[in-house]
């Protein structure tokens, strides 16, 4: 249905396509991040660390909760990613997520929560690059699987604060169109061809058995121009035939909708049909 052109293009900008490319290759002689041996090494989980407590007087309590806020600050610091010398900075920092699950019954938020992996973030075109080079493209994952692209901060998920009073574009692709689809979506995100602000919250891959379906998340669900300008502009980067279907589904919806399926699969009628031999 979607990317119809057959050119081998990487978004709707071929020079700014070009230009990472050529940035790319200049990259590899100051890397950052240790290559991956595997493709999802980065996948792994990533908790260190406990958070055992003395107890102690109030104004130890006080001091030890100050002292461990400031701690917090710092590592939140030392963890913000920065483009390194000489490297071409983004507008915004990126991370890349991935999730995997069973499909069948709808995951509910804390689930959902638990599933998702970071991958790493990035913040300029050559860390970019690094990641996106060595990662499996969404043409040979299998199963029910996802990858997010979202401005760093933000979690993928609805309920998210930048997320819960906006909403999503989709598209339903046919097998096939979606790594080169993604790649599309993904250049012209961190191009910023949307023109929208910061109203871009990031983009979704997601894989399925009989069809792929790609999304991007805005901020604002209300604002009618905003929308129109991100279908428009997503309708041009990835060459979409007139006739392709575009829904946009606000997150309010997603979770009304979780919700009942969530209580409908919970419901004594529906286990006593799984009973049934």
């Amino acid at each position: 249905m979607a990317c119809a052109s057959t050119k081998p293009l990487l978004c709707a900008s071929p020079s700014l396509a070009a230009g990472f490319r050529r940035l790319w290759s200049d990259s590899e002689k100051t890397p950052i991040y240790k290559i991956m041996n595997n493709k999802f090494d980065a996948l792994k989980d990533d908790d260190s660390g406990d958070h055992d407590q003395d107890q102690g007087s109030p104004k130890d309590g006080e001091k030890e909760k100050n002292e461990d806020e400031e701690k917090e600050q710092n590592t939140s610091k030392k963890k913000m990613v920065v483009p390194g010398a000489g490297e071409h900075p983004l507008q915004y920092n990126y991370t890349f997520w991935y999730s995997r699950r069973t499909p069948g019954r709808p995951a509910s938020t804390q689930s959902y929560e638990q599933n998702i992996k970071q991958i790493g973030s990035f913040a300029s075109v050559e860390q970019f690059w690094r990641f996106y080079s060595h990662m499996i493209r969404p043409g040979d994952l299998t199963g029910h699987s996802d990858f997010h692209l979202f401005k760093e901060g933000i979690k993928p998920m609805w309920e998210d604060d930048a997320n819960k009073m906006g909403g999503k574009w989709i598209i339903r692709l046919r097998k096939g169109l979606a790594s080169r689809c993604w790649e599309n979506l993904i250049l012209a995100m961190l191009g910023e061809q949307f023109m929208v602000g910061e109203e871009i919250c990031g983009a979704v891959v997601s894989v399925r058995f009989q069809e792929d379906i790609i999304s991007i998340w805005n901020k604002t669900a209300s604002d009618q121009g905003t929308t129109a300008r991100i279908r428009d502009t997503l309708r041009r980067v990835l060459n979409l035939p007139p006739n392709t279907i575009m829904e946009y589904k606000t997150h309010t919806d997603s979770i009304k909708y979780v919700c009942l399926l969530l209580f409908l699969f919970s419901s004594p009628a529906f286990l006593s049909l799984q009973l049934i031999p």
